[in-house]
């Protein structure tokens, strides 16, 4: 399958030709194992102008300091934990991580309740095993078994998802660098290059919360909501543009005041209060992430492209508007109601916005 024929690239694909250049300019000490300098990761990640001129595209809008954190935890013998909300590019840094200090961002591991210990250590082909008796042949290496023998970057997505148990086999991975084999009376060793990238975020922290001893072994990274609405437009602007190329929805660039809106709609509902401070409001039951707005947006491309004129207008994004707010159907839809009476109803430019919703809640 050619590339362009994928629906989505890793980010080593998608973005080789950084990479590659990031690679040429990079002349600066790097950790063993690693592709890059700790400062081309963070140039990868942050964006900027390469000597040459050639430019960087940011891949994570956000505080720097966070992002270095982040990349010299890499360099150290402590795993790295992204935790925050739904919604904060948890998922997206790791990935963006992993594929500039690795260049391969595929060895992942889905936490969920039913994770078992196979997922990080190991399995069996049981036909080989039964042929054979336990045999390296005979044996699936987990995706973390892969990056220790490679000296590479494992991804533990949702940490807290998994069972106590299963977290717990992380421990000696973390703190002795080795995964033994008992069936084979061997061992791996993990070689330079190796760490892991786990992410979890604070709603579910009641789902199987991370035992002291485990967590001693990670350095956590909390990421934060967008800071302000600027930047938050400034994010969901480029996804859109991203994805709506990658999906070639056939509707014109939204005007960034579309975007505004939603985004400001967003974040209101979010804090409990409008931006001005004068109104208080209710918070509905969902997180009201990034990633929604951005769904909701490329929602109403899709609808403007298919069933309209190709321009993004207020009916275009009230059904997804509502889907993305109205999780609870009695509780959010109470909530729902009263913002579009009291905010959006009165809101100057915004009643074509009001009468749209009102007509599918």
């Amino acid at each position: 399958m050619t590339a362009t024929a994928l629906l989505r690239q890793h980010a080593e694909q998608q973005y080789a030709e950084e990479l590659a250049a990031l690679a040429r300019a990079d002349d600066r000490p790097k950790p063993q194992g690693w592709k890059l300098s700790p400062w081309a990761v963070r140039t990868y990640l942050l964006g900027g102008q390469l000597p040459d001129g050639f430019k960087v595209s940011a891949k994570y809008i956000g505080n720097a300091r966070l992002v270095e954190i982040a990349v010299a935890t890499l360099a150290t013998d402590r795993a790295l934990l992204l935790y925050g909300v739904p919604g904060t590019a948890k998922s997206w840094l790791s990935e963006h991580l992993a594929a500039a200090i690795s260049g391969d961002s595929t060895l992942l591991v889905q936490g969920t309740a039913g994770t078992d210990e196979a997922a990080l250590r190991y399995g069996w082909n049981y036909a080989r095993l039964l042929a054979e008796g336990p045999s390296e042949g005979a044996l699936v290496p987990s995706p973390v078994m892969r990056a220790m023998r490679e000296g590479k970057l494992a991804r533990i997505e949702e940490l807290t998802r998994m069972p106590g148990e299963v977290q717990d086999a992380l421990i000696t991975l973390l703190s002795e660098k080795t995964l033994p084999i008992s069936e084979l009376s061997s061992e791996v060793q993990a070689r330079a290059g190796f760490n892991v990238i786990a992410t979890a975020n604070n709603r579910d922290r009641g789902v199987n919360e991370l035992s002291s001893a485990l967590l001693r072994r990670f350095n956590t990274v909390v990421l934060p909501v967008p800071d302000s609405l600027e930047q938050e437009v400034e994010i969901v602007e480029k996804r859109v543009a991203e994805l709506g190329q990658a999906l070639a929805l056939p509707a014109e660039k939204p005007a960034l005041e579309e975007i505004r809106r939603v985004v400001t709609l967003f974040r209101e509902l979010r804090s409990g209060a409008t931006t001005d401070g004068a109104t208080k409001l209710k918070s509905p039951s969902g997180s009201l992430s990034t990633a929604e707005i951005i769904s909701v947006v490329n929602g109403g491309l899709a609808m403007a492209g298919y069933y309209g004129d190709g321009v993004l207008r207020a009916p275009d994004m009230a059904a997804g508007l509502t889907g993305a707010i109205v999780k609870d159907p009695v509780q959010d839809r109470v909530v729902w109601l009263e913002y579009l009476k009291t905010v959006v109803k009165e809101r100057e430019g915004w009643k074509d916005l009001y009468r749209a919703c009102m007509e599918v809640l």
